[in-house]
C-alpha cells in the first residue's frame, strides 16, 4: 500500500482543479487559512501543498498579495 501525504493529496486536488479550469489563470488561491478549513488539515499542510504548486510552475507568491494561478487548462497542463 503507498502511503499519499496530506500535502501531496491537497496539491493534486487543487492541480485538478487548476488544469478543469475551476480556478482560472490569473485566479486567486484562497488563504491558508481558508484552505486549512477545506481540507481540516494544519496550515503548514497547506502551506507544504502550495510550495509543491510553485514546483510544478501552477502558482506564483506574491509577498501581502495571495497565490495566484499563472498555468492553466488554457497552456494544455
Amino acid at each position: 500500500m503507498e502511503i499519499v501525504y496530506e500535502y501531496v493529496r491537497i496539491a493534486e486536488d487543487l492541480a485538478r482543479q487548476i488544469e478543469a479550469g475551476e480556478i482560472p489563470k490569473g485566479g486567486r488561491l484562497p488563504n491558508e487559512r481558508e484552505l486549512a478549513e477545506v481540507y481540516h488539515v494544519s496550515a503548514g499542510t497547506v502551506r507544504r501543498a502550495v510550495q509543491e504548486l510553485r514546483a510544478r510552475g501552477l502558482v506564483a507568491t506574491l509577498a501581502g498579495k495571495g497565490t495566484f494561478v499563472i498555468a492553466g487548462a488554457d497552456d494544455g497542463v
